[in-house]
């Protein structure tokens, strides 16, 4: 508070100035009047000119004693027991003339306590105190007046102040004095500075000033540039040894080991002679150096086959990302030197870049001798330049193949004989004219399925087979014609399949085809019988609502965070139910990190509380990389909060909108991609989501997409047919599949045929889908078999993808883990997705009912025609129980 300097003026004689002691002898100054006895008193009383040094709002208190007019004779039609306070503005001192016609009433001023004569003996002083205040101001200055209109009074004092917001240093940025501002609920926003040597963390500081001189509501804060720490509230450089990297650290740290910082203010620590550090490692992380060499090599000779294996370095050089290296060398026939192997030794699984301590040398020359030099290398290995390498060596000799001698083969199989009765069999087969590139399968079973094979492709394949005295040779090359049109499991088919061949799959994971059948199976395929199998360990969702507790299914499903843990920094937006905002979570023992927090807003009712804490009830089950995570909640103080990792991008469709055309079609991809394993991770856990649209997917700042908003999600039981009913919420029509409108039914084919809607704004870089057409002409427009147009230079592959989700029968549309298959397909295949929906199939489309409304006509932009396409299987069946083996071609 300031106190305003002022002194009173004597305008009438009838108020005079007393000095006297109060009741411990201290000297008092007063003015008084008590002209009771007459009629019709105006007495006034005034103050020099106040100056209100830039206040817009001041208070004004007084002091004073006053007679109750009962203890006066005679005196009481005449007596009054209240006095009046005025003001007057200007710029400047006027004349000290009393106008009293400029001056503006403040109020009437009564007594809480009055004396009488019996006071007067006793020496009793019964003061009262007011205060009122005054504003908005807009002059320089005022002047005060008191008006006594007949009563018995002593002004004692008057006092004139203003409130401000002291200067303040606050999460190391400075507020300056501040006047509040006029009005009794404004605040005054103020911008703070930070102190030397720190920075704004995200965005500058700020608070507010209220009208009771209190600074609230802080926004944002300072922290110390690297290179200092934070110290009684300022910032103060690292000491030599110490460093500061990280706005979001909050001290200097000692270097870490293998480094040191010789200056103060150090931001980095630099790594001793021999030791090393990549981009990529943490400011914390010690400095590394190269392994030393592998232990322990030992070798297994197979014929003309090299089983290496050896132990892990003695010294690992601080890294864990250890790898091996092969260097395989032939010894001359003459013995007098050494050349490399040459390109037809295969390492199995490769030559560089091992993470397991043992590799498979194939394909060999027999009785060759050869030298294999094993090098164990790490992260810094590179960055070693003088760091000598270290291998350990091993000499080997190879042996004699074993034999399989071919007889006889048609165009519909081959024969060959076999001197001992095979251990395993290998099938090796390529593309035609030659890939560069072929794929090995092998197997001790006596039949064997190739899958992902190219329609109208022509193929070469091998048999060879292995006893104990090694591999055979291949036998001759056989060649196989696939069909132009592919066929592909069912749902049932590829699950038995996945558990028929897990071996081959594990093997050689790249031979599994993906796909999904829509068309009527071909007589060949009736012969087979699969059966749909319910593999065990498969997590599975449990609805929050069959609690009879609601806040156990919290308690069960998400952690507790005590709310010391948790720094609200700023708002980001706002949700059903309350404000969300971001800042960092700190939990003992582990490292600091950004999260988002969604807040309760108060006065909410029980089921307000239930149906927020619900949402965290279902993400607290999910543990996925493509589902936001859960950190915890807080529900033991208010208000209640739900913790979640915080994604910097925001939502898809604002982020795609933000970058229009910024990216390539892959990362397009990849984003489709990594939502499409999210939702095959909620359907496989029986999940509906109901509302997957881009609006609700979260993007990182490694272009991670999320599913999240869980508000509409219900639950699917074991049943594959299995749905659940809306109680009448609002329904999201442009990304609902037709039956959940029409019927309200979901499933999780609808969830597909929203993700058809969701890869559509992502390749259109979050155009609104069916643009401005209302909900009711959407409905019809589906109804009458239109589908959004190919969004602009989007692949032919990916708008088939999203017509395949539109089918209106939803058990044709594909699952989500046949989309994910074929996404991952794509992606390994970059050269698919250069075929565009805008350079071919774009063809103007009417449906076959005449009966279409204008207005569909009218927004529908074009329809394109899609392709079913059959894939062919090759099935190489080894009959069992002889030394026969048959290659024969199938039609599934």
């Amino acid at each position: 508070r300031t106190i305003i300097s002022l002194c009173l003026s004597q305008l009438q004689r009838e108020v005079i100035e007393i000095g006297e002691v109060d009741e411990d002898y201290a000297p008092i100054h007063t003015y008084q009047v008590c002209r009771v006895m007459e009629q019709n008193q105006n007495n006034w009383l005034h103050t020099n000119w106040i100056l209100t040094e830039g206040a817009q709002r001041v208070f004004i208190e007084l002091k004073f004693t006053l007679r109750d007019c009962n203890s006066l004779p005679g005196g009481v039609g005449t007596c009054k027991e209240t006095f009046n306070m005025y003001y007057y503005e200007t710029d400047g001192e006027e004349d000290r003339a009393l106008k009293e016609s400029r001056y503006i009433k403040i109020d009437t001023i009564a007594a809480d306590e009055s004396f009488t004569e019996l006071d007067l003996g006793d020496r009793v002083m019964k003061l009262n105190t007011e205060v009122r205040d005054l504003g908005p101001l807009t002059h320089k200055g005022v002047y005060l007046a008191f008006q006594d209109l007949g009563a018995c009074i002593a002004l004692v004092s008057v006092r004139v102040f203003y409130k401000r917001c002291p200067f303040l240093v606050k999460s190391l940025a400075e507020f300056p004095d501040t006047i509040p501002g006029s009005e009794a609920s404004q605040l005054v926003e103020v911008v703070g500075h930070c102190v030397n040597n720190s920075l704004p963390l995200y965005e500058p500081p700020r608070m507010h000033c209220s009208t009771e001189g209190e600074w609230l509501v802080p926004i944002g804060k300072c922290v110390c540039q690297p290179g200092f720490e934070e110290i009684n509230g300022s910032c103060q450089v690292c000491k030599v040894g110490f460093y500061r990297s990280l706005l979001e650290s909050l001290a200097c740290s000692k270097c870490p080991p293998h480094s040191v910082a010789r200056q103060t203010g150090a931001t980095a620590c630099s790594c001793e002679d021999g030791y090393y550090k990549i981009d990529s490692d943490p400011p914390n992380m010690a400095c590394t150096r190269p392994p030393s060499a592998p232990r322990n090599a030992i070798s297994n000779v197979n014929e003309t086959s090299v089983f290496l294996e050896w132990s892990v370095p003695m010294e690992m050089g601080g890294r864990k990302d250890v790898r091996y290296n092969i260097l395989c060398r032939q010894v001359l026939p003459d013995g007098r030197g050494l050349e490399e192997c040459g390109p037809n030794v295969r390492f199995l699984p490769r030559r560089v870049g091992l993470s397991n301590t043992s590799v498979m040398v194939a394909d060999l020359q027999s009785h060759t001798n050869y030298s294999f030099l094993l090098e164990a290398v790490n992260g810094v290995s590179e960055l070693a330049k003088d760091h000598a390498k270290q291998y350990v060596s091993l000499n080997v000799t190879t042996n004699q193949a074993g034999m399989s001698r071919q007889i006889c083969h048609n165009s519909q199989y081959f024969l060959f004989c076999q001197s001992q009765p095979p251990h395993e069999f290998s099938n090796q087969h390529h593309s035609c004219p030659q890939d560069s590139s072929y794929t090995i399968i092998k197997s001790k079973e006596t039949e064997m399925v190739v899958e992902g094979l190219k329609p109208s492709s022509a193929y070469i394949f091998q048999v060879r087979a292995r006893t104990s005295a090694g591999y055979g040779a291949f036998s001759r090359r056989f060649e196989f014609q696939t069909s132009p049109y592919f066929t592909a499991f069912t749902c049932a088919q590829k699950q038995y399949c996945d558990m028929a061949f897990i071996p081959m799959c594990l093997c050689v994971p790249s031979l599994r085809r993906c796909g999904y059948s829509k068309a009527k199976q071909d007589p060949e395929e009736e012969k087979m019988h699969f059966h749909n199998v319910k593999f065990p360990g498969v997590r599975t969702y449990i609805d929050p609502l069959t609690y009879e507790d609601p806040n156990q299914a919290v308690h069960e499903f998400a952690q507790e965070i005590d709310v010391s843990f948790i720094s609200i920094e700023r708002i980001i937006g706002a949700g059903e139910f309350g404000e969300v905002c971001s800042g960092p979570l700190r939990l003992p023992g582990k490292r600091e990190i950004q999260v988002a927090i969604k807040t309760l807003k108060a006065g909410y009712t029980e089921q307000q509380r239930r149906d927020f804490l619900w949402e965290a009830s279902i993400m607290g089950q999910f543990n996925h990389p493509n589902i936001i995570r859960l950190e915890g909640v807080v529900t033991k103080s208010k208000p209640v909060m739900i913790i979640t990792e915080y994604m910097e991008n925001g939502s898809l469709d604002t982020f795609l909108k933000k970058n229009d055309g910024q990216f390539t079609v892959i990362q397009l991809v990849g984003m489709l991609r990594g939502i499409a394993s999210g939702m095959r991770y909620l359907s496989d856990m029986g999940y509906v989501h109901r509302d997957l649209a881009a609006r609700n997917i979260l993007v990182n700042s490694n272009l991670v997409c999320k599913v999240s908003d869980f508000g509409l999600s219900r639950v699917l039981e074991d049943d594959p047919e299995a749905a659940y009913t809306t109680r009448g919420g609002k329904i999201p029509i442009r990304w609902t599949a037709p039956e959940a409108i029409a019927y309200r039914k979901f499933t999780s084919a609808s969830d597909v045929w929203s993700y058809g809607i969701v890869m559509w704004e992502v390749m259109s870089y979050g155009e609104r889908p069916y643009w401005e057409m209302s909900n009711q002409d959407v409905i019809k427009a589906v109804e009458e078999s239109y589908r959004l147009p190919g969004p602009m230079d989007c692949p032919e592959a990916l708008y088939h993808l999203m017509m395949d989700c539109w089918q209106r029968e939803r058990s044709n549309r594909p699952k989500f883990d046949e989309i994910v298959c074929l996404l991952d397909k794509l992606i390994r295949n970059p050269s698919s997705l250069k075929k565009l929906v805008n350079s071919s199939h774009r063809y103007e489309f009417t449906p076959q009912n005449n009966n279409v409304s204008k207005t569909s006509q009218s927004y529908v932009k074009s329809f394109i025609l899609k392709k079913i396409y059959f894939e062919n299987l090759l099935i190489l069946m080894l009959k069992p129980n002889t030394n026969i083996y048959l290659i024969n071609q199938c039609h599934i």
